[in-house]
């Protein structure tokens, strides 16, 4: 028996399939005992039998009892089972308890049966280990010391069984919800059929009210809206399956033909059935929510055509109006195209960690010191391409993309400020430019002062720019409830790319600002004498007289920086001074720059002493 128990546990240490180890131990076990018909039954956690080994069991038998639920007559194990004790029948042809199932015995020659559940640590019965006998008798002892070896086997066997099963449920289902999670939508995705166009299609849905209810309500309520639209998705869909990919964004698989038939219809009833009250967190909530779709179409030789065609088709019913559904069509939009392209682009690389930096130098003008950097985004390829900003513009019109990569910055110059304090440099003043939606609630606030304080970095030091480009207006009163909370906590604000868009001296009277940075296309087009000149010299006098510093951004040769330095000009940054660099070279800068220049010559150019 000690060989029997070290081959069954050892089978079960190398992780061999549940069937094959019951397998092998009721073929040793039938070597051992020739006279004795070997098997053994799961039950699951609802009471159904499943039959797992039984190499000389009627197969007409297993084919009865698998799916019965147990109970006081379902033969030997059944009973075994239900009563969670072992049950000898020593005459099956007489036996009330074999009475559903005696004829698939009896023609097979088996006259007896005991069988001995299996339970785990807690008393739950797992399954039962049957001998059958062709003789009327019960268990000798010899059989009941085997038998006690092999219900410990099994339970230790199915018990394992069940974990495994269970981190395959976790991995491929959403933990909230119980819905397939994105891993397994992207497995069946992989797995469907590119050759009939229309055999197939998706519904993509995002609920339009989530953040509000977490904002407003707590996420408690958030995480019961979540629970309820899932399951009203998964009710509505059915038989098609839904998923929920992440956040707010759940996605139905479309294979059943009143579905496909009609697409419009289909996404009509389930936001009807979506959209109704519920109960969440004590409050009532009606959920709300947006869909695109796509079928496979002529034309669609991969899978995920499909789900970009359906995302395209969601972006375009949240563009043109929340709460409806829009149907994919060829030619939706270029513009589209390209900014989900963007959007994913931006998510992967965030996933990836390969989101960056680079610090490019601002400097006084008078004296050539370096008086702080501002932190420029930038996406590193998958083949180490590095890629400006503008480039991946689209993707930070969508909210989320664009404070996580707020939150990526702000992270990376926590962490490169902490290194240069630690160094022994004084913390130079680092700008960073933030979105419009960064602003709105207190996400930015929250985000800054757990970054910052998580490697003792003080706020004192940060400018927080405002981009013109966001399109928001300063007066705002959302905006400057902000701007008054972040410069309680020592930051400073600037507005970028000021004199274009919306930017007017108006706004410097609009809110608490510490700076504004005056745009390229101002820079470019101040020559001497010209009536540039008097604007700009205008707007530096009037920033000044309201002690507001003024930076020159875009500066690009010796002459213009000569000429907004008589202009009034005392702080500029440009191309013609440094590219924005790299971490290394930004320390390197703070090593050798960090400093007044000497002479009048060398006080317009860091090259003349960088290079």
């Amino acid at each position: 028996m000690l060989e029997l128990q070290n081959l069954i546990l050892e089978m079960v240490a190398r992780g061999e399939p549940l069937k094959v180890t019951t397998d092998r131990l009721c073929a040793e076990v039938q070597a051992l005992l020739p006279d004795v018909t070997c098997s053994v039954l799961s039950v699951d956690r609802a009471g159904l039998i499943h039959p797992l080994s039984g190499p000389d069991v009627p197969r007409e038998l297993c084919e009865l009892v698998d799916g019965m639920p147990i109970g006081p007559m379902v033969g030997s194990c059944g009973s075994a089972a239900y009563f969670n004790h072992p049950v000898s029948v020593t005459d099956i042809a007489t036996d009330a308890r074999w009475d559903l199932v005696r004829h698939a015995v009896i023609p097979a020659g088996l006259a007896a049966c005991w069988s001995t559940p299996i339970a785990d640590s807690d008393g739950r019965v797992l399954g039962a280990f049957a001998f059958y006998y062709r003789e009327r008798r019960g268990p000798n002892r010899r059989e009941e010391m085997i038998v006690a070896t092999c219900i410990n086997l099994c339970a230790i066997a199915i018990e394992r069984h069940e974990r495994v099963l269970e981190r395959e449920r976790r991995a491929a289902h959403d933990e909230l919800t119980g819905l397939g999670n994105r891993a397994s939508f992207n497995a069946l995705l992989a797995r469907m059929s590119c050759v009939e166009p229309g055999n197939w299609g998706l519904l993509i849905l995002d609920l339009d009210n989530l953040k509000t209810v977490n904002d407003t309500f707590g996420h408690h309520a958030g995480d019961c809206l979540l629970q309820v639209a899932a399951a009203r998705l998964a009710a509505a869909a059915a038989p098609d399956l839904a998923f929920r990919l992440g956040g707010d964004e759940f996605v139905i698989m479309l294979q059943s033909r009143r579905a496909l038939a009609d697409l419009d219809a289909a996404a009509t009833r389930i936001l009807d059935d979506l959209s109704q009250p519920a109960q969440c967190g004590g409050y009532c909530i009606e959920p709300e929510g947006t869909i695109g779709g796509a079928t496979l179409s002529v034309g669609d030789d991969n899978p995920e055509v499909v789900r970009q065609n359906a995302d395209y088709a969601l972006y375009h019913a949240k563009k043109t109006g929340r709460g409806g559904f829009v149907r994919y069509w060829p030619g939706l939009g270029t513009a589209m195209t390209d900014r989900l392209r963007a959007i994913r682009e931006v998510e992967t690389a965030l996933r990836d960690d390969r989101i960056d930096a680079w610090y490019q130098p601002m400097l006084c003008l008078e004296t050539g010191a370096l008086t702080g950097f501002e932190a420029l985004c930038r996406l590193v390829s998958p083949t180490g391409e590095i890629r400006c900003a503008s480039e991946f513009r689209e993707a930070t019109s969508d909210v989320q993309i664009s404070f996580g990569l707020t939150q990526r910055m702000l992270a990376i110059v926590a962490g490169d400020m902490a290194k240069w304090i630690r160094a022994g440099f004084d913390a130079p003043r680092v700008a960073i430019n933030v979105s419009a939606a960064d602003l709105h609630g207190n996400r930015l606030e929250t985000a800054l002062r757990s970054t910052f304080g998580a490697v003792d970095v003080p706020l004192d030091r940060l400018t927080i720019e405002i981009t013109e480009s966001t399109h928001l207006k300063i007066h705002d009163e959302v905006l400057q409830r902000a701007i008054r909370s972040l410069r309680a906590f020592g930051l400073q604000i600037a507005i970028d790319d000021f004199g274009t868009g919306y930017a007017s001296l108006t706004n410097l009277l609009a809110a608490q600002i510490d700076s504004i940075k005056i745009d390229p296309s101002l820079v470019r087009r101040a020559t001497s004498g010209g009536a540039m000149d008097v604007i700009v010299a205008g707007l530096i006098g009037i920033a000044h007289g309201l002690g507001i510093r003024v930076t020159a951004e875009g500066i690009e040769s010796r002459e213009q920086a000569a000429h907004l330095r008589e202009l009034g000009c005392r702080h500029g940054q440009g191309h013609y001074f440094s590219a924005a660099v790299d971490r290394a070279r930004a320390t390197d800068m703070l090593g050798r720059f960090n400093f007044p220049l000497a002479g009048d010559d060398e006080a317009l150019t860091l090259r003349a002493i960088g290079g």
